[in-house]
């Protein structure tokens, strides 16, 4: 019984369960973003960053620092649409499932 602790969640395949997070954080934050009235000059750079996230979840294990570098792109491209704050906040906490980055030292 305490076997289970400790242990990667079922997902019912053999996918990495924080690839499926991302995929759906991902996926709902370009449901919202396409839907969303407002047009703002960055919003290009937004849908390009995020099918960029969607197709590094798609081929299995991203890589880390391509994963932070598209988030910090997309936060920077709709950081202030406050309608989208909540599903970009769920973006950024599948990402931080992969890990922290590197903490570097300061010289």
């Amino acid at each position: 019984m305490l076997r289970s602790l400790g242990r990667t969640p079922v997902t019912g395949s053999d996918e990495d369960p924080r690839v499926a997070e991302l995929r759906t954080a991902v996926a709902r934050l370009r449901r919202e973003l396409a839907v969303h009235p407002a047009e703002f000059p960055d919003r290009g750079i937004a849908e390009d960053e995020l099918a960029s996230l969607a197709a590094m979840a798609a081929g299995g294990l991203p890589e880390v620092p391509r994963l932070r570098r598209s988030l910090l792109l997309v936060a920077g491209a709709i950081g202030s649409v406050s309608a989208l704050a909540t599903r970009l906040a769920d973006v950024r906490s599948a990402v931080e499932l992969f890990g922290e980055p590197p903490h570097r030292g300061r010289r």
